[in-house]
């Protein structure tokens, strides 16, 4: 199952590194990142595939969560199918 991840955030060293860390202790592969920062404000989008991932995908949210409540980011993960049906017009 592919899934989005969203980062949002103030810029800071480590951030991709400490995100994908989790993801990849879990077993789920990045299928593609994009990332910028706009005024000090770091913005990243992931697309990742969670067949392989070794915990539910409500643990990994909530590892993500934790994550970005410890370095005061918003980190976020959906199932691609239900952020495309979100974005659609």
């Amino acid at each position: 199952m592919k899934a989005i991840v969203t980062v949002i955030g103030k810029d800071r060293v480590g951030i991709i590194a400490d995100v994908c860390a989790i993801l990849a202790a879990n077993g789920v592969n990045v299928l593609d990142i994009s990332q910028t920062v706009m005024q000090d404000y770091f913005t990243m989008i992931m697309m990742v595939d969670t067949a392989q991932c070794r915990v539910r995908f409500n643990e990994l949210s909530d590892m993500l969560a934790e994550e970005g409540e410890k370095t005061a980011l918003t980190i976020r993960i959906q199932r691609s199918d239900i952020f495309e049906a979100m974005h659609r017009i």
